[in-house]
Formats: structure tokens, sequence, C-alpha cells
């Protein structure tokens, strides 16, 4: 029996939390306000309570000023210089951040911060749908993929080698469909992103 196969799989939360709001008139995501406290903070509760006791935050914009505002007690924070350049660079960076953490994570559960329709109870189903180092599974809404995502370790290099620009993980699961565990999550969950002022209207 291996080291991997004697204990609990570990099924870290990775909260893409990067993005500057460029059409938020560069108001940092993380920072938004909901509920009183800042949007990161609210992304990390849901992680948690979906049952990732560990989670790294990948920041960028104002990275210094969320670290001073927003409370992730516990949480490792992953710093993406680069993140100006799209998602792909927080992805790269917050996979090797899970990659290096010495409790031995076998899967990444990928959320991002700017969908607060989105809570536990999604979380936990995709979490759920782990089996291997070598699992995919993603959120379904009305059959469209989305998030949170579930890269077992196996799939990290593929995948970080892809991801460019915008595009995350995009190409490397379409080239991997077939292997992608589809997680219903229509009924708990509505997957708007916060992008746009109009959007904002979500925020509580």
């Amino acid at each position: 029996m291996t080291a991997t196969e004697d204990r609990t799989p570990l099924v870290a939360g990775l909260l893409l939390a990067a993005g500057g709001g460029r059409r938020l008139g560069g108001r940092p995501k993380a920072l938004l306000p909901h509920r009183g406290r800042p949007l990161v903070e609210n992304a990390v509760r849901v992680l948690r309570e979906g049952g990732c006791e560990v989670v790294h935050v990948v920041l960028g914009a104002a990275a210094g000023t969320v670290r001073e505002r927003a409370e992730l007690p516990g949480c490792v924070l992953v710093e993406n210089p680069e993140w100006a350049e799209g998602m792909g660079s927080s992805l790269r960076a917050g996979l090797a951040s899970l990659a290096a953490d010495p409790r031995g994570v076998d899967a990444a559960l990928v959320f991002l911060v700017d969908q607060p329709g989105i809570g536990p109870a999604a979380v936990a189903r995709v979490r759920a749908a782990y089996r291997s180092r070598e699992s995919l599974a993603a959120a379904a809404y009305d059959g469209e993929r989305g998030h949170p995502v579930l890269f077992g370790a196996g799939h990290w290099a593929g995948i970080a080698e892809g991801a460019v620009g915008d595009r995350g993980a995009r190409d490397y699961l379409a080239a991997h469909r077939d292997a992608i565990t589809p997680v219903d999550c229509s009924d708990v969950a509505e997957p708007y992103d916060i992008d746009t002022e109009a959007d904002l209207a979500h925020l509580e």
C-alpha cells in the first residue's frame, strides 16, 4: 500500500481571486463588498463548508490590500505577479502551490471568486466525484460545464502547460472531454459571474 492509498485523499480548494475587475472600473474582484465583507471571504467560506479543509487562494490585483482587509486565516496565499495576463497564469500559480504543499494534495477543486451564486452544496457534490489522482469532474448547469471543477493531481502538469491567457483549463478539458464526470448542480447553484456594473446587483 502506498502513502497515497493508506490515508484519506486530500482534495484542496483552489480559489482564483486575482482578477482586477477591468469591466468594473478596475475594482479588484476579491475586494468587492458582499454581506459586509470582501467577496474573497465568502468564496473561502463556501469551499470550507463544502468540505475543503485546505484552501489555497491566488491573489493578484491589489494583493497587498486584500491581505490587509480580508480575513483568510489558515489559507495558503499565493501571489501571482502575472495576474494581468489572464486566468491561465493564476491557475498555473495555484497548481504549483498545491504541488508544493507538504500535506500531499491529491486533487484541486477550482473555484472562482466572482461566482457568489455557487454555494457549499455544489462544492460538496463536485468534491464527492473524486475517485483517484486521475479524476476529472465539473459542475454542470442545464447540461453546460461550469465551476467548480475538480482536477486530480495526475492532470496538473498537462493543465498547467496549456493554461495561457484567459483560457485556463478550457483546452485541456476539451481534449479530455470523455474523461470528465459531469456533476449536475442546476438545482443548488446559479453560475453567474460578477463581471459588469449590472452584475453588482447580485451582491448583498
